[in-house]
Order: C-alpha cells, then structure tokens, then sequence
C-alpha cells in the first residue's frame, strides 16, 4: 500500500513538472533565450548527470550488438534531440494550452507505430480513436488563436508540436525493449549523449549568445527548473514509477497533464481556455481512449509515459 502511495506521488509529480514547463518556458523564450538555447542547455546537463550515475550505477552495464546500438542511436535523434528541439521550437510559437493539448496524441502515434513496426493488430475501437483524435488535432491546428496578435505562428508552432509528438510515440515504440534489458542509467546515459550530438550544433551558438548576467533570479529558477526537474527528474520518477504502474494508471495521467497545463497557464495568465480549444480537447481525448482500449497486453505501449520533453 506504501508503495502504491509512493507510486502515485512519482507520477503526480512528473505530471505537474511536465504541466508547469508550457507557462513557466514562456517566460525563457524568447526574451532572455532562443529555444534552442534552452535545448542545449538542457541536454548537455542531462548528458553529464547521466553518464556520472551510470558509471556509478551501472558501470559494467553495456549495450551490446549491433541492433541494439542502432536502436539506441534512433531513440537519440528522434526521443531527444528532434523530440526537444521541435518541442521548444513549437512551444515558443504556439500558447500554452494548445501545446499541451497536442502532447497528448502520442499514445496514438505509440499504435500507430506499433502496427507498423510490431505488426500489433489495429482494432476498429482503435482505428476509430486515430481518426477522432487525429480530427481534432488538425481543428486545433488549423484553429486561429484568440490571442492572434501574441501567437502570429501558432499555427507553425502547432504543427512543431505535433511532429514532437510524432517523434517522441516512436521513441517510446524503440526505446521499451532497451529499457527492459538494460539499466536505466545505461539507456538513459546513452540516448542522451546521442541528443546532445543532433542538439547542441543547432544551439550552441544561442546559448554562448544569452546573457545570463543579466537574468534575475526567477530566470535562474526557471533555467534550473527546465535542465533538473524537468530532465532530470522526471525521467528518473517515470523509470522508477514504471516498474510498479499498470498502464491504466498510466493513461489517467496521460489525460491530468493538460488539464493541470491549462490550470497553471490560466492562473499565471499566460493563455485563456475557449470554447473552440475545449471542443478540441474533448476530441483528442475521445481518440486517445479510444486506442487505449485493446483486447490484450502490447509491450510498446507499456512505456507510454516513460519519458517526456
């Protein structure tokens, strides 16, 4: 019961540090950084943080063989560095709200990949559920923004996010099978040495570029928020959490994120929730249900929620 409690909180927890990062990044972007500053950063500290615990952890643990490498080398490019630098891109064009919201059709992209790459079976509920979800992330795409005059690109911006999504579904279908052969450390250490590569070329130049003299100490929170809570932490809750969670529990917290997202960016007034984006919402959750229910256990979606951003 204690653990199931600890589990809970783990989970909780991610969720809220994934929810916060929509509003607490637009106060980064792009006043006193770039976006892809805020990925260099970020996975460069990861990279080290990593690399140290896995040598600690795990420091005979190897990954071996030449599919895994290659496996390991495509969880890189498309779970951390395409995944973050079109995350942050997107993000900085595009409101709180509407990020959060296309976030949650990943676990459709995680079906969808897993047909074609596991050849698990497409249910009608299932195939039902991609269409839904997929109508209503095109409505939210294409949907013009209230606050038209502070989101000229949204609609660039929406589509960054989606293929974000796109990019971290595949990477959640690739990454499950290294994850249950190998320590995390091990993975973890890798993938994101693999990021850093694809990512710092694109931002080293904007972050040697910041001038971090001059940011006040809610920037300085907010930068060590984005490289600790929201990297470090939270994949290391989501590995722990994901020995002991059903993948139910992991769907409820697929749904809480971008309703704790809206909360927060209500509260902190930085996007208002209409009607439209309500309508949206309610589709894309219809699709996610909907291809959550299947008549057996899929390996690839046991992983759904393992690591995010």
């Amino acid at each position: 019961m204690k653990n199931q409690y600890r589990v809970h909180a783990a989970l909780f927890l991610v969720t809220l540090i994934y929810a916060g990062t929509y509003s607490l990044a637009k106060d980064l972007m792009p006043v006193y950084m770039e976006p892809f500053g805020i990925v260099t950063l970020r996975v460069l500290g990861a990279s080290i943080f990593f690399a140290v615990a896995k040598q600690l952890a795990a420091p005979h643990d190897k990954i071996r063989g030449r599919a895994d490498n290659l496996r390991a080398l495509f969880c890189g490019i498309s779970g951390i560095g395409f995944n973050q630098l079109l995350f942050f891109s997107g993000l900085n064009y595009t409101s709180p709200i509407s990020a959060s919201l296309l976030q949650t059709i990943s676990p459709i992209v995680v079906v969808v990949a897993s047909a074609v790459l596991l050849r698990e079976k497409i249910t009608l509920f299932r195939l039902l559920g991609i269409l839904v979800g997929a109508g209503g992330a095109a409505a939210l795409i294409l949907s013009r923004p209230a606050q038209a005059a502070i989101y000229p690109h949204a609609t660039l911006g929406n589509i960054y996010i989606l293929l974000n999504a796109t990019f971290f579904g595949l990477y959640l279908v690739l990454v499950a099978p290294l994850m249950r052969k190998y320590h995390p450390f091990t993975v973890l250490g890798r993938i994101f040495l693999v990021g850093a590569l694809v990512a710092v070329p694109f931002g080293w130049r904007e972050a040697l570029a910041t001038d971090y003299a001059h940011f006040p100490p809610k920037i300085w929170a907010e930068v060590f928020y984005m490289v600790f809570f929201l990297t470090i932490l939270a994949y290391l809750l989501n590995n722990w959490a994901l020995k002991y969670a059903s993948p139910a529990l992991l769907g409820v917290y697929i749904y809480l994120q971008p309703v704790l997202a809206v909360l927060i960016a209500v509260a902190l007034g930085k996007d208002t929730l209409t009607w439209d984006k309500a309508g949206q919402a309610v589709l894309i959750f219809v699709g996610v249900w909907l291809v959550s229910k299947k008549p057996k256990r899929a390996p690839a979606r046991d992983a759904v929620l393992e690591a995010q951003e």
